[in-house]
C-alpha cells in the first residue's frame, strides 16, 4: 500500500452529467426518472441553462433547457433525487409534476 493518497480520496471535481441528448419537446408528458442536473450560464443569453440528467428506458439522457421554473423545482428538490416526475408545459412554461 502507498503512502500517499489516491487523488480521487480527496477531490470534489464535479463530473460530467452524461448522456444521450434529447429535446424537452421528446420527453414532454413522459414520466421520467430524474437522476441529476447542473445549472451553468449560458454562452449566449445573459441568464442561466438547466442541463437535467433522466432515465426513461432508454438508458441515461440529458437535455437541455433555460426555463426558470425547472431551474427552481431542480434546486428545490435536489435533495429528493432520485424521483419520477412528467414535465408539462403549461400555456409558455415548463413544470414538473
Amino acid at each position: 500500500m502507498s503512502e500517499y493518497p489516491q487523488f480521487n480520496d480527496f477531490a470534489e471535481e464535479e463530473n460530467p452529467l452524461e448522456g444521450e441528448k434529447k429535446k424537452l419537446d421528446e420527453i414532454l408528458n413522459m414520466e421520467i426518472l430524474v437522476t441529476g442536473f447542473k445549472v451553468g450560464k449560458s454562452k449566449y443569453k445573459d441568464k442561466d441553462y438547466l442541463t437535467l440528467q433522466f432515465e426513461n428506458g432508454d438508458g441515461k439522457c440529458i437535455v437541455f433547457t433555460g426555463s426558470g421554473v425547472l431551474i427552481k423545482q431542480s434546486q428545490r428538490y435536489e435533495d429528493m433525487m432520485p424521483f419520477y416526475t412528467t414535465i408539462k408545459k403549461i400555456n409558455s412554461y415548463y413544470t414538473m409534476t
